[in-house]
């Protein structure tokens, strides 16, 4: 009877110890909100840490806990406390819209679009477009994105996207109208104009190409090598010759092995009738390689448009004899460019 007893006892120990502690918790997590209100949120956390030490199944003081670590950017934190929280109330939507945003954020795609599905609270459209971009099925990215952007019109991170989106589907009309749409809104980051500048480029707009180029050097874009090389031949096609050369040569001076841009920068020159300046460089190439028949071949074309005909087809003749390959220019009278 005395063991029964003992186990009585212990038993109404422990339920009564149980119940202090759920108290105790709610005591902490009050305090959590209370410092979490006053924006102090080291010491929020720490009441909150408490409040759960106390009592694991103290759902609020994990959610509320996992809003204070976003607040000092300790979002990996946040998501263990929003996925333990979860496991307690899998139907809280103030839950799930957290973890659909995290999971977006870390990249983990499958359950952003998971989470996206079944929340009611949060902006789903663009969620799941941003997963489905990444996840490079453009069709169904470009149906939400256009989703998100009707709902909000100055989401520029989900018009950037659908921009992308359009480039990944080869639409590049489409895509210059929503880049210029996204450049035009209060996020807009230097690399968007970067990227609209290159879409330019590629269809043969250097003028708004250059400009685009500008821009996302003045909104604080790095001027990379690539940078640099587009916005120095963007400057030659649109007539900006002595910077776009004064910018291409400093870059050659840095890899003087890399001869395509000087072939390049003589094809601009020849195509602008800049004959002299063409040769220039059909001389610094030949002072490369002497054999180099391509070379030869502008230095021919370079010639004959300068009215030495006979110097220039006795050029072109022993650049063919070197590289018959070339003949085909021959006929067509082209420049041989890259």
């Amino acid at each position: 009877m005395k063991h029964l007893l003992s186990l009585a006892v212990l038993a109404g120990s422990l339920a009564t110890a149980t119940a202090q502690n759920i108290d105790s918790s709610q005591v902490y997590f009050e305090k959590g909100n209370a410092e979490l209100q006053a924006k102090r949120y080291l010491v929020a956390s720490q009441y909150f840490n408490k409040a759960i030490s106390l009592n694991p199944r103290n759902t609020q003081a994990l959610i509320q806990n996992g809003f204070t670590y976003l607040h000092i950017s300790k979002s990996f934190e946040a998501k263990a406390q929003f996925e333990k929280a979860l496991e307690q109330e899998p139907q809280n939507q103030a839950i799930i819209k957290e973890l659909a945003e995290l999971y977006l954020n870390y990249r983990q795609f499958d359950k952003a679009i998971e989470f996206a599905s079944k929340c009611s609270q949060c902006n789903k459209d663009r969620i799941l477009g941003i997963s489905y971009y990444q996840q490079e099925d453009y069709g169904m990215a470009s149906k939400f994105l256009a989703a998100a952007i009707q709902k909000e019109p100055t989401d520029g991170e989900a018009t950037y996207y659908l921009g992308r989106t359009y480039v990944e589907m080869e639409s590049y009309q489409q895509a210059i109208g929503i880049y210029n749409k996204a450049i035009s809104l209060p996020d807009a980051k230097p690399l968007w104009f970067y990227e609209l500048g290159l879409l330019q480029y590629n269809l043969e707009d250097y003028k708004s190409a250059l400009a685009s180029f500008r821009t996302a050097a003045d909104k604080g874009y790095t001027a990379t090598r690539d940078f640099k090389e587009n916005l120095g031949f963007a400057c030659l096609y649109t007539g900006e010759f002595d910077y776009g050369e004064s910018v291409l040569l400093s870059l050659y001076a840095d890899r003087p092995g890399n001869t395509d841009i000087l072939r390049e920068i003589a094809n601009i020159f020849y195509k602008n009738k800049k004959y002299d300046r063409a040769l220039g460089y059909c001389e610094k190439l030949l002072q490369i390689n002497g054999k180099d028949a391509k070379a030869i071949y502008q230095a021919g074309m370079c010639f004959q448009k300068k009215g030495e005909k006979d110097r220039g087809q006795k050029m072109c003749d022993h650049a063919i004899e070197l590289d018959p390959s070339l003949a085909s220019l021959r006929s067509k009278k082209e420049f041989v460019g890259l």
